[in-house]
């Protein structure tokens, strides 16, 4: 898998569960960071943007659809 080098700003208390959990799971806080990233987003229905045209198109359809419900609706 592609890596790409990013820099995070973290809380000190985030970054020492980070740090123990990594540990736990014998991997680095950037490997374990990564893992968790993907798991969360997954968990909340995100997932890659492969086709950001497409995306955009369907926000904008969605927002069209949402004005058109209030006005319809008063």
């Amino acid at each position: 898998m592609a890596t790409r080098k990013v820099t995070l700003s973290l809380d000190e208390a985030a970054w020492s569960f980070a740090e123990q959990a990594a540990a736990r799971a014998g991997m680095s806080p950037s490997a374990w960071i990564s893992k968790a990233a993907r798991r969360e987003a997954v968990r909340t229905g995100c997932g890659p943007a492969s086709d950001v045209t497409a995306q955009a198109a369907a926000d904008a359809a969605e927002m069209a659809a949402a004005e058109e419900a209030m006005r319809a609706a008063g």
